[in-house]
């Protein structure tokens, strides 16, 4: 046994059986995971912590360090999986097999073949300082926009503690969680199960000599996909956005709004980039078919009836004095607003200039679909969640014991759980700091300890029912516009109080959600969830100090970063995402929601959007009781559909054409039709295109971004669909646009 850690990995039972085990009521987790658990395997290894740490520090390295530069790259878990998987290999050929002793510790550096399960720990590791799909600790933006954009001084102290606060406190209540949303078997989160794919892909023999080995298929399928990111990422960029109605009429405004996959409907729009689409949304091969369909029909309701009514039709809030499609804000007579006139030396709004510029104007577009959709998607959860799971947790509540197992659940049983008081722990010594941080560093947060734990209330009642969302549909709605919304109202005039509300209301939620996410997964390959929990805890605390640490050094090292008009013309140094994160303490912290949803904005109506989103599931699960043979109407989530469009923008209409098309194919079609193959290689082929599309950009960037080496022809110079963000309104002038 390595590292004489038996009491953390050994099951209390030796003996496991499956024959009186039912399997997982869900298909595709029937097709994907293994009934089968060899508890002899050792996973407290030197070769997983050595390897894990280094993994860990390497990756929150690499992200953060992307994080600022105007094409940020996030390198994931799969990527790790792919590079360590030789290196563990190479590790149990050369380390010495001998026996060590400490007193009573033995352990040995090689105690034999790097295994699945040392494998798992060691990504699991990697991954869990990583925001759910930010890459990077969420609250480094925190520290970026305070020292770069507000120009004050905030200490490392302050950071770190900020970053691993908000890090480790939905921990605390994930745990507590796990009998609901790990254990059942219909919480079956579907991307665990590309993870369990290309684990079993690359560790186990394939029996089936009439087909292609996943291993050789993944290899495969990962050489093509360097092989042709080049093509999108360096020599053809045009590729990755192709409209064909703008090159078509290349001087119709009307035209280019419909056709540009951009900056409009995107119709007759297409990518040949997968980075294009598994943007935002994720990989569309491992989102089940009902969650794409309820996406579907969300996306076509509001992108291709509500908006070309609301603009061409009604012309709602002069809609067509701006862009169709954009997230800027401005002035009434469409110019780019300018932010930095209305912010005085103390950081507040400056009233006088404010009333000079006047009022703050969006695009209908954004105001409709990241607003108000935003608004009744994150409402609509508590209701849906009420509604069709409350019984089900309730009984789950009284007793975790009566209900539904499959044999996952049963084999992990045999392994010791984890005290709940550890838990506790996490969560009582991550709160305690953090009411230490807003009391006695207040000056350079400026978030007072009763905020505190409002943001800390919020999260923990939506972790729960965004797990079970996230759970069944893959899909994880945010909590960041609804907690920048909440503290506007209270503190407004105060953007870092604004935006540390925020991070630690959103932020851990996440933290939670992501840590359930590795669970699920430690349940699929019968990981000890000892060495699951302490590996992540390690992992977090590592990956902070990292994220910190890089974060510190670009911030004091690169002169004039992320200040555009500051920076050399070809300076990477842009930080595109902390410029997102400024602008929102701008709108809910500097002015507050009350100058744009309230009585002084213009846009009052959306908080109807509210109410609306708390009725919506109501209807639907009427409907159910009323019509039950019809099972269809179970399968519409309101809060998936919704919030279908939430993340636009920044996510286009490329995005979600190309991400709904892919995901048909393979989740309908392939799988009704193809099922043999759906199994075999469907989560492994998304694994193979993710970690080629990682590495080819890598290589690109350091090959030739770092050098500014680039090709300058028609085909790399965007999707040539200029007029697309025009406005039409008459007499509304811009530069480079025609005046109708």
């Amino acid at each position: 046994m390595a590292l004489g850690k038996r009491d953390l990995e050994a099951p209390q039972n030796e003996a496991i059986t499956e024959e009186e085990d039912e399997d997982s009521p869900v298909e595709q987790v029937r097709l994907t995971v293994s009934t089968h658990d060899d508890p002899s395997l050792p996973v407290w290894t030197f070769r997983m912590w050595s390897l894990g740490l280094l993994s860990c520090a390497l990756l929150s390295f690499v992200n953060t360090f992307f994080g600022y530069r105007t094409e940020p790259l996030i390198i994931t878990m799969i990527s790790i999986q792919v590079v360590t998987l030789p290196i563990g290999r190479f590790m149990a050929k050369v380390l010495p097999e001998r026996t060590f002793r400490l007193g009573s510790w033995e352990f040995s550096l090689n105690p034999g073949p790097f295994n699945m399960k040392e494998h798992v720990l060691i990504s699991i590791f990697a991954n869990a300082g990583s925001d759910f799909g930010n890459g990077t600790a969420y609250a480094v933006s925190i520290v970026d926009i305070i020292k770069a954009f507000y120009m004050r001084n905030i200490s490392f102290l302050t950071g770190w503690i900020l970053v691993t606060c908000t890090q480790l406190l939905g921990y605390g209540w994930a745990g507590m969680m796990r009998k609901y949303v790990i254990d059942p078997a219909e919480m079956w989160w579907p991307t665990s199960l590309v993870q369990v794919s290309l684990f079993r892909a690359l560790h186990e023999k394939d029996e089936n000599r009439n087909a292609i080995s996943r291993s050789k298929f993944f290899f495969v399928a990962l050489v093509c996909s360097m092989v042709w990111y080049v093509v999108p990422g360096f020599l053809f960029p045009t590729i990755s956005n192709l409209s064909l109605l703008c090159l078509l009429y290349p001087k119709s405004v009307l035209v280019q709004q419909i056709g540009s996959g951009m900056k409009g409907l995107g119709i007759l729009s297409f990518t040949f980039d997968w980075s294009v689409v598994a943007s935002y949304l994720f990989s569309p091969l491992i989102t089940p078919f009902f969650a794409i369909a309820n996406i579907f029909v969300g996306y076509v309701a509001i992108v291709y009836v509500l908006i070309p009514i609301s603009y061409w039709g009604f012309n709602l809030y002069d809609a067509k004095n701006f862009p169709l499609f954009s997230s800027h804000l401005f002035t009434s007579q469409g110019q780019p607003y300018n932010v930095s006139a209305i912010v005085n030396d103390r950081f507040e709004l400056d009233t006088v200039a404010y009333a000079q510029q006047g009022r703050v104007n969006l695009s209908t577009f954004f105001a409709l679909s990241c607003y108000g959709l935003s608004f009744a998607s994150v409402v609509s959860i508590l209701t849906h969640v009420a509604l069709f799971n409350g019984k089900d947790i309730y009984q789950t509540f009284r007793s975790s014991r009566k209900g539904k197992e499959d044999i996952h659940t049963r084999l992990m049983k045999k392994y010791k759980d984890i005290p709940g008081w550890w838990f506790y722990l996490i969560l009582a010594l991550s709160l305690a700091l953090s009411l230490f941080l807003c009391i006695f560093m207040k000056h350079e947060v400026q978030l007072p300890w009763w905020a505190l734990l409002l943001a800390t209330a919020i999260a923990c009642i939506f972790s729960l029912p965004i797990s079970i969302i996230t759970a069944t549909t893959n899909q994880q709605p945010g909590l960041n516009v609804i907690t920048e919304y909440i503290i506007g109202l209270i503190m407004p005039g105060k953007p870092i109080a604004n935006v540390c509300f925020k991070t630690f209301g959103y932020i851990s939620m996440s933290q939670a959600v992501s840590f359930l996410t590795d669970f699920k997964l430690g349940h699929y390959m019968k990981i000890p969830p000892r060495s699951m929990f302490i590996v992540q805890i390690v992992g977090t605390f590592l990956a902070g100090t990292v994220n910190m640490a890089v974060a510190w050094w670009l911030l004091t090292t690169i002169p004039n970063i992320c200040q555009d008009t500051l920076l050399p013309p070809d300076s990477p140094w842009t930080c595109p995402g902390d410029r997102v994160f400024y602008d929102a303490s701008v709108i809910w912290g500097l002015l507050g929601p009350r100058r744009i949803f309230g009585s002084m904005g213009r846009y009052s109506a959306i908080n109807w959007f509210f109410l609306g989103g708390a009725l919506a599931p109501v209807l639907v699960w009427l409907a159910h009781r009323a019509f039950p043979k019809q099972r269809w109407i179970r399968l519409i989530n309101l809060p998936v559909l919704l919030g279908a469009t939430s993340t636009m923008p920044p996510a286009t209409t490329l995005n979600f054409n190309s991400w709904l098309l892919v995901g048909t194919i393979f989740n309908f079609f392939i799988f009704r039709y193809r099922k043999n193959w759906w199994r075999r290689y469907n989560y492994v082929l998304s694994a193979a295109l993710e970690a080629g599309l990682a590495f080819m950009a890598v290589i690109l960037y350091f090959g030739f971004g770092m050098r500014n080496v680039s090709v300058d022809w028609w085909g790399s110079r965007g999707e040539h669909c200029d007029l697309a963000s025009c406005p039409t309104a008459p007499g509304i002038q811009v530069d480079g646009c025609p005046v109708f």
